[in-house]
């Protein structure tokens, strides 16, 4: 009996973590689940629990793009809420120092 080290074994239906992460992006993967802690029939805390695994351009095709929005992850948004936010002070400024110069207008 011939031993032949040489040999190599195919399979046909391999998939590399390349692969497997490729589809899961590209499809993605919802896991939901639920914990409760009950004492004596009475529910003291009820945590959901749901998590999407997928592509940003997944995501964005299902209308989740919150991250856009939140200061914290997107320079952006952060600039925005800055600008928003001397908008706000400017107004009110401007608000203050209208209600002064009718005040000083008006006769004593």
């Amino acid at each position: 009996m011939e031993n032949n080290s040489n040999s190599m074994t195919h399979s046909t239906h391999s998939a590399t973590l390349a692969d497997v992460l490729e589809r899961i992006l590209d499809k993605g993967v919802v896991i939901a689940g639920d914990i409760k802690i009950k004492l004596v029939d009475i529910e003291l805390l009820t945590i959901q629990i749901r998590l999407l695994i997928c592509s940003v351009d997944k995501a964005k095709e299902m209308g989740i793009d919150w991250w856009m929005t939140n200061s914290y992850l997107s320079s952006g948004a952060k600039q925005q809420l800055e600008n928003q936010e001397l908008d706000t002070l400017r107004a009110r400024i401007a608000s203050l120092e209208g209600d002064l110069a009718r005040q000083q207008a008006a006769p004593s």
